[in-house]
């Protein structure tokens, strides 16, 4: 990437309105950079991110952005709003912030730079208010690693009237376009009966056989599974004492497909067989819990190739889609209105995501160049949107499928 943010081609759409909105970045640097590391140092778990969502509603609010802290039914979800200085006639575009962590390793995700680049974004662009007409929607969203609360926010009416929807991600190189899995989480529950393990094992019934029985079935099934499909969990409860027959086990599943259709209709419901045999093999009751839908993503193509023009501009290229992938409830988004997840790398290296290292990198100061530049790029393509209305219609045509 360049040194400066603001070095923007001349031929660049809207050259002198990015370049504001750049300088705005900038400006904001300290207040941006102080909050990914404050969040990076404070790292909270799906929906306990109460540090985190006040944080980022307190600084959208402090740059002139009508604040609802919380909203709707999750306590950790925040939305802001800010009507451009040409007035509200125009397209509501929405800024994302995410900020939760992974349990026991904090932010491997790096979505404490997702936050700071949304909420710098945000920040330039009601700097250049005067610039637009319309709404600019700034949303803090929860619980993205476990229990999809953009799912819920969705559900919830958040994102109805956007006109496109706009997040970026961290990863070890630069692409715009992703392939999310679609994917739930799988809460496993076996209960039986507690004996003591020595004297009389046989008035037991051991909910902790069940659970092995499963882990070996799931893992004879990958063996017939699609490339395109992953199963994985560990247990979190797997009894209490080894002289105490288990009479309750608890496992945390993740299932996924790049196919949809394959994913409804095959993997869901052959989970659900191989736990309930399980059960069957030891004797004892299960539950099955399904929560925190993500879907596959629907790429819009037209605000796409708008990011990319613009990061062009600072130096960086599209490197094709990745070849590896996880899931996000930003593609449940990309379902409801016209949206992008494009990624930047905020690493020297290849590094694995959901990592100590990629944790770590997230609060170098390569990931505070990226993050400056995250906020740069979302609000450019943002201000490609406010400012030309044909570029709407176009995302919109495309979502729809009309051609």
């Amino acid at each position: 990437m360049t040194d400066s943010p603001t070095e923007l081609a001349p031929a660049l759409a809207f050259a002198p309105e990015k370049t504001r909105a750049a300088d705005a970045v900038e400006a904001a640097r300290d207040e941006i950079l102080e909050l990914s590391h404050r969040i990076h140092a404070n790292p909270e778990p799906a929906f306990e991110e109460v540090q985190a969502a006040t944080w980022v509603a307190e600084a959208v609010g402090r740059h002139g952005y009508a604040v609802e802290h919380p909203v709707g039914s999750l306590a950790t979800a925040v939305r802001g709003r800010v009507t451009g200085g040409k007035g509200s006639d125009g397209p509501r575009i929405g800024i994302l912030a995410e900020y939760d962590a992974l349990p026991g390793l904090g932010h491997g995700c790096g979505h404490n730079t997702m936050a700071a680049s949304g909420v710098g974004a945000a920040i330039a662009l009601a700097a250049v208010r005067d610039l637009w007409a319309g709404e600019v929607v700034f949303l803090g969203t929860p619980a993205e690693e476990r229990g999809s609360g953009k799912a819920i926010m969705i559900r919830e009416g958040l994102f109805e009237g956007l006109d496109a929807a706009l997040l970026y991600h961290p990863c070890d190189r630069n692409h715009v376009e992703i392939a999310p899995l679609a994917s739930e989480d799988v809460t496993v529950t076996f209960t039986g009966l507690q004996s003591h393990a020595a004297s009389d094992p046989w008035k037991g019934r051991n909910a902790l056989d069940a659970m092995i029985a499963l882990f070996v079935s799931v893992g004879l099934w990958r063996q017939q599974l699609p490339t395109h499909c992953r199963v994985h969990g560990i247990i979190e409860e797997g009894g209490t004492a080894a002289n105490i027959i288990p009479d309750r086990t608890r496992a945390w599943f993740m299932i996924r497909s790049a196919d949809q259709r394959y994913y409804d209709d095959v993997m869901r419901g052959r989970f659900v067989q191989l736990c309930e045999a399980a059960a069957a093999a030891a004797d004892v009751e299960v539950s099955v819990e399904f929560s925190g839908g993500a879907s596959t993503m629907k790429h819009n193509r037209a605000i796409a190739d708008r990011w990319n023009a613009n990061a062009l501009t600072h130096g960086i290229a599209d490197e094709g889609m990745d070849p590896s992938s996880g899931s996000t409830d930003m593609a449940n988004v990309s379902w409801v209105v016209p949206a992008i997840h494009p990624e930047l790398s905020i690493t020297e290296a290849p590094t694995p995501g959901h990592s100590t290292e990629f944790r770590d990198a997230a609060a170098r100061p390569f990931a505070d160049r990226t993050t400056l530049l995250a906020a740069t790029l979302v609000a450019q393509t943002a201000l490609d949107l406010l400012l030309d209305p044909s570029l709407v219609q176009e995302a919109w045509r495309e979502f729809r499928g009309e051609g």
